[in-house]
């Protein structure tokens, strides 16, 4: 088949034609068509050759050429599409490296093999330029929910047809125990786009917690307007669910308008998952006060929030206990899913245990280390004296408050109590420099005896030591891990050492040790204000 002017048009035609059909852009199309027609020219003339075809959009004329590059001497390798400044001297007046020689080249006849190897380049540039818009098209629409029809189930996975392309609905993004059959009608969360070897996959699942707030993004205007705002999703596909919603208007309601006239709206989210059962529950800043409504229906006693540990403790009323953990544990799993916190739920009972053994171990402290007996231990816990130091530097007249101590009885356990703090503090010292601790570190401000003891247990004995230690080695911290809270234990945090307490030291020994400028990090924290003004 040659490219005659009877058949020029016809290739504009057949151009037209495909990229109306694949809904693509006519000039990629044409540009298939030039790659096939210079791939068989290369066939015919040789494939060392760089021969090139361009096609008039106008007129549909092929113009076939050979196309030669001036390189270096000891750089030429290819004899048919590469010569020398001195084999170009005819062709150029002034040849250069990198200048090119076009030569126009007579049109080839494409025979049955290539005229078959042409029409598959064409297919598959084409095949490429519609995965491509693909892509595009549903790239952007990630996160939101898209209507389909069900094509066929392979492996448990359905493929939808959501018109122009496939999509992926994955049995575990399925909810229960759903089953579809071929041209069911089906509603989808778009959670994932993704370029791949067999094209861009469109990724679907109705078990996302976002799929349900979509949902009642499309029923409930209020939350489309932006009058409402869903903060939290927490769910258990199928089974149930918990979303915290605001209302930025006052005058409306944002569990009522949620739930709509007599549950109209949140009766249609329910229904298109399944029978799934919603508790909508009204956002509120404070953590412990959303997490009471959060794990209704049960009572909440008390809340006490560890927000350095990311936990939280429930206590509730003993009969409360299972409702409060709900069927198989779902309600605190729910819970805890919406305020990103890891909750222990305790009871009266248990919590009371705990309070008298914390008591105990008090008393006990103080009967051992000060010489006391155990009414007097016991009136210090009660006032709230929770270890040596607090007895030993507190405020004279705080220990006066206790009934039946006078004043020569208050000097009298402080006296005690710096005395046991400083054999204590010597024999933890003694111990540190038996391990090999030096000066340096023994020296260094804001370290107690104890602390350098703890150090040198491991392993940190002089300030350089000590200065290449990280903030949470010292003070401790949480890493997620697989998705659970995990803790790392710090070497001073059995001394309460906070972390912004363990950035000032260890930022203060490199200083020392002249590893860090003071000027630089003036500077520098000067400029982090200034952003944050600016961001103000």
């Amino acid at each position: 088949m040659a490219i005659t002017s009877a058949n020029q048009l016809e290739l504009l035609q057949t151009a037209e034609a495909v990229a109306r059909e694949k809904m693509i852009d006519p000039g990629l199309v044409i540009e298939a068509m030039e790659e096939s027609l210079a791939r068989a020219a290369k066939s015919r003339y040789g494939s060392e050759m760089d021969i090139r075809v361009s096609i008039d959009r106008k007129t549909g004329r092929a113009t076939f050429t050979r196309v030669r590059t001036v390189v270096e001497d000891e750089l030429l390798e290819n004899y048919q599409a590469e010569l020398t400044v001195a084999q170009a001297k005819p062709y150029l007046d002034d040849p250069k490296v990198g200048d090119t020689i076009v030569d126009e080249v007579p049109p080839v006849d494409l025979g049955r093999i290539a005229a078959q190897s042409a029409k598959q380049v064409i297919l598959q540039k084409v095949r490429e330029a519609e995965r491509d818009r693909q892509f595009e098209e549903f790239k952007d629409r990630k996160g939101t929910i898209i209507n389909g029809v069900v094509k066929r189930e392979e492996y448990g996975n359905i493929i939808v047809d959501i018109g122009r392309g496939e999509a992926i609905l994955r049995r575990n993004e399925k909810i229960g125990r759903e089953s579809y059959r071929p041209n069911d009608r089906i509603r989808c969360y778009i959670k994932d786009v993704r370029r791949e070897a067999r094209g861009p996959q469109v990724f679907l699942s109705r078990t996302d917690p976002q799929f349900m707030a979509e949902l009642f993004k499309m029923e409930v205007p209020e939350i489309y307007d932006g009058i409402i705002e869903i903060k939290a999703v927490a769910r258990d596909p199928g089974s149930r669910a918990k979303i915290g919603v605001i209302s930025y208007d006052n005058a409306i309601d944002p569990v009522g308008a949620c739930v709509g006239m007599r549950g109209s709206r949140v009766q249609a989210v329910v229904n298109e998952l399944q029978g799934e059962k919603i508790d909508i529950i009204p956002w509120n800043e404070d953590q412990a006060t959303f997490l009471v409504n959060a794990l209704q229906p049960a009572e909440v006693a008390k809340v006490v929030i560890d927000e350095e540990a990311g936990k939280i403790e429930v206590v509730v009323p003993d009969e409360q206990l299972s409702l409060a953990i709900g069927r198989r544990g779902q309600n605190v799993r729910l819970a805890s899913q919406l305020t990103g916190l890891d909750i222990d739920i305790l009871t009266e009972e248990e919590e009371s245990r705990r309070r008298q053994a914390e008591f105990a171990e008090r008393t006990r402290l103080f009967m051992d280390t000060l010489d006391l007996d155990e009414f007097f231990a016991q009136l210090l816990v009660a006032e709230g004296f929770t270890n040596l130091e607090e007895v030993a530097y507190v405020e004279l007249d705080e220990l006066l408050t206790i009934e039946g101590v006078d004043d020569a009885t208050a000097q009298e356990l402080q006296a005690r109590a710096r005395d046991v703090i400083e054999e204590q503090n010597r024999k933890a010292l003694e111990h540190a420099r038996e391990l090999g601790v030096e000066d340096s570190l023994v020296g260094f401000e804001g370290l107690t005896p104890q602390m350098i003891e703890a150090l040198a247990l491991d392993g940190v004995k002089t300030l350089e030591d000590f200065a290449t230690c990280a903030d949470w080695e010292l003070a401790g911290g949480w890493t997620t891990v697989n998705g659970e809270r995990v803790k790392d234990d710090g070497l001073l945090e059995k001394f309460d050492m906070s972390l912004e307490e363990a950035q000032h030291l260890v930022m203060t020994a490199r200083i020392q040790l002249g590893w860090v400028d003071p000027a630089e990090l003036e500077a520098e924290a000067e400029e982090g204000a200034e952003d944050e003004e600016v961001e103000a």
